[in-house]
């Protein structure tokens, strides 16, 4: 009979790992090996935030160029669209791994309350996409004066 040293800490770790493993599948799938899928897959990382008077939403879009890109709101919902080119510099035989992602994306967020469409700025530079959207009057804060 062999003797096993026994490690409390070896099967919890598996199945982190495992587990760990199963929500960066189901929530960053484009993230696996091109081995692993199909069909490319992507959606660009987005940062939403409220300043004083905005809401501040910021798109990473690498390698897109500002006319592959629409922005849309409709009511409470910001839409973004664009397509990532597919870069044919070198031939695909050549590469041994490719995570890069190409084909088209879209993005959808609900925004608290109605906003004037006509007042939102975007702005696209260094392949970052800012858009400044106004908050209504009624999202806005308000100091109250205590006598």
């Amino acid at each position: 009979m062999q003797l096993v040293r026994f490690n409390p800490m070896g099967n919890r770790l598996s199945f982190q790992n495992h587990f760990n493993q199963v929500f960066d599948n189901f929530f960053y799938p484009a993230a696996r090996g091109a081995e692993e899928t199909q069909e490319p897959s992507w959606s660009p990382r987005v940062d939403i935030y409220d300043d004083k008077d905005n809401f501040v939403v910021k798109a990473e879009l690498p390698g897109i160029e500002k006319k592959d890109i629409v922005v849309d709101l409709k009511g409470q919902v910001l839409t973004l669209k664009g397509e990532r080119s597919y870069d044919n510099e070198v031939k695909e035989d050549k590469y041994f791994r490719r995570e890069s992602c190409f084909g088209r994306f879209e993005r959808s967020f609900k925004l608290p309350g109605d906003v004037d469409s006509e007042a939102v700025k975007a702005e696209y530079k260094d392949g970052v996409l800012k858009i400044n959207i106004p908050k209504p009057e009624e999202n806005k804060s308000k100091a109250i004066t205590i006598h």
